[in-house]
């Protein structure tokens, strides 16, 4: 017995699932190579002092990126609208925080052992390299969140939650059946139908 509809079709397999694999193997064996051959050029004890070096510097870099990180989020929510002392205007992003994320990430590199690790750790902990590296991961998110199909994932944060007085959240879109745009500059929720009929 037919139904008429064609058999489902295997997903294809995207770029980055195949060459990921293969270039973290390559990075492996690459990194171990380099740690053998610095073991020959001077001897074990130098390799041992370049590792545990890499990972004390790696830990005291996250343990700084995340105080300033800390830090940061204190600043912004002492300064939300509401908060003693807060300015009446929009409040600005920390400048301390720009950078944070990069800056962890070069501490877990160098936590990492390996030489090249050790290296990108380096180079990311340099202001220029990171902020060089910011605007691109900046511009290369705008660019795909603006490419994305209707539905995906940049439309998940404009859909509306409306939470139920027995605690559950329904998902779903408000409809205005008189035609009227939804949004209104009366305030937050100011056109929303009641929760409870």
């Amino acid at each position: 017995m037919t139904t008429g509809t064609p058999p489902p079709t295997r997903p294809q397999r995207s770029r980055a699932r195949t060459l990921l694999p293969l270039g973290l193997a390559a990075w492996l064996v690459l990194e171990i190579w380099l740690l053998t051959v610095v073991a020959d050029a001077a001897n074990g004890f130098t390799v041992l002092l370049i590792l545990v070096a890499g990972a004390v510097l790696g830990a005291a870099v996250i343990k700084r990126a995340g105080r300033r990180a800390f830090r940061a989020l204190t600043e912004t929510l002492q300064q939300m609208p509401g908060q003693p002392g807060a300015s009446t205007g929009p409040a600005a992003a920390p400048t301390e925080s720009k950078g944070n994320g990069l800056l962890m990430l070069g501490g877990l590199l160098l936590m990492i052992p390996g030489m090249i690790s050790d290296v990108a750790g380096l180079l990311l902990l340099l202001p220029p390299v990171r902020s060089v590296l910011g605007r691109y991961a900046e511009r290369s998110l705008d660019r795909r969140m603006r490419r994305a199909a209707p539905g995906g994932f940049s439309d998940a944060f404009q859909q509306a939650r409306i939470h139920r007085p027995d605690g559950k959240v329904v998902q779903g879109e408000v409809i205005r059946e008189d035609g009227a745009p939804a949004h209104s500059d009366e305030g937050p929720g100011a056109d929303r139908p009641p929760l409870t009929g």
